[in-house]
């Protein structure tokens, strides 16, 4: 009878050692999305999640990542709209990790915002997961984020983005509104510390709205602290041309994955949208995008803005009535 009792310890044991592995890979299977929520543009954020969340089968899990005084609000709106049922986490950024980091820049102001920031810091959002994406809150995804999420990244690589010189279809855009898609319009050349990189200033860019993240590799390779460290030699050296590209954000994360990212697929990150709203895509290249960025100034939920038609239909009323849209009618 000891021995039968042995046994059955022994199989038991193994059956719950069986299921904890089942439900581990499933959670890693199980997409988990990073946005921003900054209060004056809280509705790009419930946006972003709508299309993502109608457009998946996949149980994705939401990090909503903001200030202390933003948070209220978006529970407030998802919990009192269509996105109740989704599956959500609510993090709170403390721009205190930024202190002594940023250098200030009068020409682009917003994009000195504490959370644009947040992408440095992915371990410290989330400990559960070995994969995450990370999204800027000016997309809106048409395909199923579960295709990206299942982006195979290189070995020894800690993230993946998109080229700015991988759509041939982008290239007309980027050359009439004069935009940068080289190392050049993000790094001051002029400076021994940017030359000492050994970095051809022609090398083309990639852009950090969309980012899937090998958290092991992030940690293993100490990624953030590298980003704060060219962070803080900016302060002390002004090393990026901001005023050129308006990277200040992206410059350190170009340095530091230089020469060692995945690339992702083209159609999951079409971007330019808002940088003028005169420069237009066709309507039938937008359609067959999986993501769509309007990064730039003029954004889909203020006026003017390109392809605004595109972002609009899944943008979910704010149930407070806090945040409006900007419309020539109002």
């Amino acid at each position: 009878m000891a021995l039968l009792r042995k046994i059955n310890q022994i199989l038991l044991f193994l059956l719950v050692l069986t299921l904890c592995v089942i439900l581990y890979n499933k959670v890693q299977k199980m997409p988990s999305a990073i946005l921003n929520n900054e209060s004056s543009r809280m509705g790009a954020t419930i946006a972003a999640i709508n299309s993502i969340y109608t457009n998946t089968d996949s149980n994705v899990l939401f990090y909503i990542v903001g200030l202390k005084s933003s948070i209220p609000h978006i529970r407030q709106w998802i919990e009192n709209s269509k996105l109740k049922d989704i599956k959500f986490k609510i993090v709170e950024f403390n721009p205190m990790v930024l202190k002594g980091k940023i250098r200030p820049d009068a020409t682009r102001p917003e994009l000195l915002q504490p959370l644009n920031f947040v992408r440095f810091y992915l371990p410290l959002l989330t400990h559960e997961h070995e994969k995450v994406i990370y999204l800027d809150d000016d997309v809106i995804v048409q395909g199923d984020i579960q295709d990206l999420y299942d982006t195979k990244l290189t070995r020894g690589h800690a993230a993946a983005f998109s080229d700015d010189c991988d759509l041939p279809s982008t290239h007309e855009m980027v050359r009439s509104v004069g935009m940068q898609n080289t190392y050049m319009g993000f790094l001051d050349y002029r400076k021994e510390t940017i030359r000492d990189l050994g970095i051809s200033p022609s090398t083309c860019t990639f852009n950090p709205g969309v980012i899937v993240a090998n958290m092991t590799e992030w940690k293993h390779q100490r990624i953030t602290k590298q980003l704060e460290k060219w962070m803080q030699k900016n302060v002390a050296e002004n090393l990026y041309s901001s005023t050129l590209a308006g990277g200040v954000a992206t410059s350190p994360m170009l340095i530091v994955f230089h020469g060692r990212y995945t690339t992702i697929n083209p159609l999951w990150h079409i971007r330019h949208l808002g940088w003028s709203p005169d420069a237009r895509y066709s309507e039938h290249f937008l359609q067959e995008a999986k993501l769509l960025h309007w990064n730039g100034r003029y954004k889909p939920w203020g006026y003017p803005s390109g392809h605004i038609d595109f972002w609009e239909k899944w943008f979910v009323p704010d149930p407070s009535g806090t945040f409006k849209l900007i419309r020539p009618n109002n």
